[in-house]
């Protein structure tokens, strides 16, 4: 593990070997895999696993609820939702705590790749393989071995399980 001064990483983050980690962090009460690498500017919240093998790019928010997998690559800016219908005071009108709403989880399977600057809503699974296009807003499940792009992101075509990497042709 690299540690960085300006790092705030709370005693129950559980860091894998080799965890490479850039300034101006914060994690608590999350899981991070070996050989995972956490951009600059990058905030995991309690209850998230990030898998084996990730890189997880600047800028990056991930929310309680959100299981990462191995082997998964996450652009810049990438923000994770946790909530469909979000609200700051209950209907009697007092701040809203944890009590006050159920955490919507959020499944990236293996190999999956999310371009910078997307969304990802809550209850949906990106699956093995998947390609997420740059800015692109996932509402609903993204089958494995695909490549899904826009707002709603729509599937694009299909691409070979055996060759994620082999995008273009």
């Amino acid at each position: 593990m690299t540690e960085h001064e300006f790092c705030s990483i709370a005693p129950s983050v559980k860091l894998g070997r080799s965890v490479k980690l850039s300034k101006f962090i914060n994690l608590y009460g999350c899981s991070i895999g070996d050989e995972t690498k956490i951009g600059a500017f990058v905030e995991i919240q309690k209850n998230s696993t990030v898998g084996r093998r990730c890189k997880i790019s600047s800028h990056t928010f991930v929310c309680e609820g959100v299981t990462i997998e191995d082997n998964v690559f996450v652009g810049h800016g990438v923000t994770f939702i946790n909530d469909s219908y979000p609200r700051a005071t209950t209907p009697e009108g007092g701040l809203q705590t944890e009590s006050d709403w159920r955490v919507e989880t959020t499944l990236i399977k293996r190999g999956a790749s999310i371009g910078s600057g997307s969304t990802i809503l809550s209850n949906v699974v990106i699956g093995e393989n998947a390609i997420v296009g740059a800015g692109s807003v996932v509402t609903r499940d993204v089958p494995a071995n695909t490549i899904v792009a826009g707002n709603p992101a729509k599937v694009l075509r299909s691409i070979e399980a055996s060759t994620p990497s082999k995008v273009n042709g």
